[in-house]
């Protein structure tokens, strides 16, 4: 049944989901759970719970299962909006409750310029802001990350870029070739360091 699913393309498995095949949902989720974590990952360094978020951006992911429409395009990049949107709306929600760094809307993840959905201040994405905005916004980010750079190691900015990109722990120790451990430390100091460059009050 699965080399089946992986045959066929996100559209028709849609369309076999709503004809009755319910185990196609189970996939779908699966299949495009990395991209929930890579969006989740990017958030967790400026303070957000990983845990947290990637069950907030799944819940994003069903919603886009759910509602997909072929004229909104590709089902991937459908997903990724709606994933971003449920994520940042439970950001907003909890920016509400307590000011931290998510309250700048920073998206560490630079792959998401590549697609506009770059999320702004207000909870406002790219396609709400004008071509000069979307401009001024990617070169903060670019800044930023600069920034964060200029104070890692060598090892930290590996791990940093590993994780950006949407790899486990363990992902990360294997292809670095070293334990778990070092890996969770050295995310916690990336953490530590860009706090403290960009405090905020509890």
């Amino acid at each position: 049944m699965m080399q089946r699913y992986e045959e066929m393309t996100d559209t028709e498995l849609i369309h076999l989901l709503r004809d009755g095949e319910s185990r196609v949902m189970d996939y779908l989720l699966e299949k495009y759970k990395y991209l929930v974590r890579k969006k989740a990952n990017a958030l967790f360094l400026l303070g957000g719970d990983t845990d947290d978020l990637i069950q907030e951006g799944m819940i994003g992911l069903f919603k886009a299962v759910r509602d997909y429409d072929e004229e909104a395009g590709s089902f991937f990049h459908f997903a990724e909006l709606c994933i971003s949107r449920q994520i940042y709306t439970a950001i907003e929600s909890a920016a509400r409750k307590k000011h931290g760094p998510l309250n700048s809307y920073i998206s560490l993840s630079m792959g998401d310029s590549d697609t506009g959905d770059i999320p702004f201040h207000g909870g406002l994405t790219a396609n709400d802001q004008n071509p000069e905005q979307m401009m001024i916004d990617r070169e903060n980010m670019k800044d930023f990350l600069e920034q964060v750079y200029d104070h890692l190691s060598r090892m930290e900015r590996k791990v940093l870029d590993s994780y950006l990109e949407g790899m486990n722990y363990r992902q990360i120790a294997e292809e670095m070739g070293v334990q778990e451990k070092s890996v969770d430390n050295a995310l916690q100091r990336i953490r530590i360091k860009v706090q403290r460059l960009f405090p905020y009050d509890n």
